[in-house]
This record gives structure tokens, C-alpha cells and sequence, in this order.
């Protein structure tokens, strides 16, 4: 959520970064919510004024009565009553027209940075860089969900029996490379400084709007029946929602934490042979890392979260690039954001396995998380970054380190994660 402070002095700015994101649908929000805030200071306005004036009153009463004017004393009790009488319509329509700003405000897009590239949608986003050298072996990759399987490590049958569709079962090896992945990362994170946590996974609504749009939560999260709860889509719901209503010491920033988190997600996306397996899912395990910092120090804090990415793919000896997302691609909060992608040699194209964005203070001003600073309390800055989701990582894993013979090698950093063990196998009959 944007500065009601800044949308007032600068709404065509506003509706100029609205007409980017192409979201023409929004616009008339800004005068809109312009029209609903005028009323709104208003009211404010004539409340401070009728409480001044019942203030003034009730001086003169205790006056009257302290003189034995009791008659005068009543008639002007009479005119405090009615000055309440006018204050309760008044403080009633006061919070009527703060709720519709609110509201409004919170369907009005973070303003965009302007190294930002615009476009319509994520088929104009921009390769920034690629890592590695992407490789297609002489011999043919086989699709992951079959690699899986002939290492006896995924059951999708008893998954749909048990859940349905987009679920799984990790069996054997497969599930213990996903437990070494995200193993690996989380110490990976802790080498960089990142404190670790497991943080709830289920989060109030005032949490779930805090820290995503309407439109987000209505396509990602599942709600528990009966309860004020959701299922968190991803870690960094619950972590950034821990500072909730917080004022913070500037010296305790910034606040780096990494989470181990399960997530739940309600939609599968596009339908197509990439969906058979386990690539859009409902449940996934993640590790996240999160950024709480000053203002100023955002950006190089943006650039430092997707590099760690970046760098942990590499250490696992699979080939990643960058991409930069454009303005039609980028959800409501985000100011900037990019997507890390890894190489799969099966379909000779890179697909998103992680992404990294920089929310400036649109989270924090949703969630009331405050700075106490020297001239006044301050927004910080909030940041998030996937450091790795398997089993998605698993595809890019697999199809990477696939050999000829149907093994698969594991690189060195995740020996000790794995008990020693190099290679995966094919069972008999795989």
C-alpha cells in the first residue's frame, strides 16, 4: 500500500504507474479515493471542532453550577448533549469513509521501480544473465516424473486415492536428495548470516492481506473452514507478519532470517505435459529467506538475496539465468522483483525455480510495522527471496545430473547430507 500523503500530491504519478502495469481497470481508484479521503479529512476536521466546542461548554457548566446558575447550567447541558448527539453521526461516518480509503488504497499498485521494464505479461520479461553453461547430453532426457519413478522414488496413483490431484508421494532416495536440498540450503543461508526459523504454517487475515492483494489471496490461499486461519502459500507470509504491528530499533536492523516452511497453494496454473508430474503442485516444502531493513539500504539488499540463489544453484552444478520482471508480470506490492530460472536439458528451455523481489514499504505500511527513528517512527522495507523449492528443484536436479545409464550423480556439497552416498540408482525393473 502506497502514501495516501504521496497519492494526494502526485496522483498522476499514481495513475501514469497504473496505465504501466496494465491495469486500466484501476485508474478511476485514484480519484476515487481522493474524493473518499477529502471527505474523510473533513469529517476529522468537524469532529475536532465539535469537541473543541463541547470542551469550551462543559467549562461554562461547571461555572454556572459553581455560581448557582443551575437553569443556565441545564440549557447548556442541553446544547453538549446535542453536540454528542453530532459527534457519534459524525465519528460513525468519519470511519465510514476511513474504511473505503483503506479499502481502496489497498487495491492501488506499490509504485514501481524505474529501471522496471514495462511490458504486458511474463513472456516480456528480460534476461538479464545466464550462469553456466546450459548442456543437452547426446542421449535423451528422460521426463522427471519418469526418472522418479525409476529410482522408485515418486507414487502420484496413491497420491490422487489419498488427496487428488497435485499431490505426491517422495519414496526412498528421491525423498531423502529433497530432505538434503533443503538441508543444504538452510545451512547454506545460515553461512551467510541469515538467522534460521520455523514460523507458523497458518496465519491470521489480517496477516494474509497485510502481506499479499486481494487478487493473490483469493487464487493462492486455502482457508480453514470455521476459523480465522489460512493455510501460509509460502514462509515468508508468516515471517514478514512476526514484526505485525511492531515498532522497531533501527540498530536491530536490518533483520535477516531464513524459513523452513511447508506451503499450500490452490492453483495449478496452465494445463500441458509439464503439469503430470511435480511441477505445479498444491504442497511443496521451501526454504525462504526474508529482509527487514532501512530504507536505503533495500536495493543492495535485493541485489545480494538473488545472488545467494543464484550462487546456491551453481554450487549444485546447475546452469541458471535471470530474468527481470516486467511491469504487467509484477504483483500489486512488488516494486521490483526477478525470477531465477534453471536449465532443463529434457526441454532445452529454462523454467522459474525461485524469485526475489523488493516490496519497499508497501508490506510494512499494510502490517503497521514502524521504525523508531530520530525525526519520527518510518516504514521499513521488506524484502523475500526463495532460496530453494524441491521438489521443483528436483526436476532441475534430476534432468542436470542424469546419466546414460539412468543414475543420477550428487554433487559433492550434498555427500554429507546423503550419507556418503554419490549416486542414485535405477531399481530392477525401473
Amino acid at each position: 500500500m502506497i502514501d495516501i500523503k504521496f497519492l494526494r500530491e502526485n496522483p498522476e504519478v499514481v495513475k501514469e504507474n497504473i496505465r504501466k502495469k496494465f491495469q486500466m481497470h484501476k485508474i478511476d481508484l485514484v480519484d476515487e479515493v481522493l474524493e473518499f479521503d477529502q471527505k474523510s479529512r473533513e469529517l476529522i476536521a468537524k469532529g475536532d471542532e465539535l469537541r473543541s466546542q463541547r470542551n469550551q461548554l462543559s467549562k461554562e457548566i461547571g461555572k454556572l453550577m459553581a455560581g448557582g446558575q443551575k437553569q443556565e447550567a441545564e440549557e447548556i447541558k442541553a446544547k453538549v448533549n446535542a453536540i454528542n448527539e453530532d459527534l457519534a453521526e459524525n465519528e460513525k461516518l468519519e470511519a465510514e469513509y476511513s474504511e473505503k480509503v483503506t479499502n481502496i488504497m489497498m487495491k492501488i499498485p506499490n509504485i514501481m521501480h524505474e529501471s522496471v521494464p514495462i511490458g504486458k505479461d511474463d513472456s516480456q520479461n528480460v534476461e538479464v544473465q545466464k550462469y553456466g553453461e546450459p548442456v543437452v547430453p547426446t542421449y535423451e532426457i528422460p521426463y522427471h516424473a519418469e526418472i522418479m519413478e525409476r529410482l522408485t522414488g515418486l507414487d502420484l496413483d496413491s497420491a490422487r486415492r489419498v488427496a487428488g490431484n497435485g499431490f505426491y508421494y517422495l519414496m526412498g532416495d528421491v525423498a531423502r536428495l529433497h530432505s538434503a536440498i533443503i538441508t543444504y540450503a538452510r545451512d547454506f543461508m545460515i553461512d551467510k548470516g541469515f538467522t534460521y526459523c520455523v514460523p507458523p504454517f497458518m496465519i491470521r487475515s489480517d496477516v494474509v492481506t497485510g502481506v499479499m492483494s486481494f487478487e493473490e489471496m483469493d487464487a493462492m490461499m486455502y482457508k480453514i473452514e470455521g476459523e480465522d486461519l489460512y493455510l501460509i502459500g509460502t514462509s515468508e507470509h508468516s515471517m514478514i507478519g512476526k514484526f505485525k504491528g511492531q515498532i522497531l530499533k533501527k540498530e536491530n536492523l536490518p533483520y535477516t532470517m531464513t524459513s523452513y516452511s511447508p506451503c499450500f497453494r490452490k492453483e495449478k496454473g496452465a494445463h500441458g505435459i509439464e503439469e503430470r508430474g511435480v511441477y505445479r503442485i498444491h504442497q511443496f516444502e521451501k526454504q525462504e529467506m526474508i529482509v527487514v531493513c532501512v530504507p536505503e539500504q533495500s536495493y543492495e539488499w535485493y541485489e545480494k538475496m538473488w545472488n545467494y540463489t543464484v550462487e546456491l544453484f551453481r554450487s549444485l552444478e546447475i546452469p541458471v539465468r535471470t530474468l527481470e520482471c516486467c511491469s504487467g508480470d509484477l504483483a500489486d506490492l512488488k516494486a521490483k522483483s526477478v525470477d531465477v530460472e534453471a536449465w532443463s536439458p529434457r526441454q532445452q528451455k529454462y523454467f522459474e525455480v525461485g524469485s526475489c523481489s523488493n516490496l519497499t514499504d508497501a508490506q510494512s505500511r499494510r502490517l503497521g510495522i514502524r521504525v523508531k527513528g530520530e525525526k519520527g517512527n518510518y516504514f521499513p522495507h521488506t524484502l523475500n527471496n526463495t532460496v530453494v523449492a524441491p521438489p521443483r528443484m528436483l526436476i532441475a536436479f534430476l534432468e542436470n545430473h542424469y546419466k546414460q545409464d539412468g543414475s543420477v550423480e550428487i554433487p559433492e556439497v550434498l555427500w554429507k547430507y546423503m550419507g556418503g552416498q554419490k549416486k542414485l540408482e535405477p531399481k530392477e525393473n525401473g
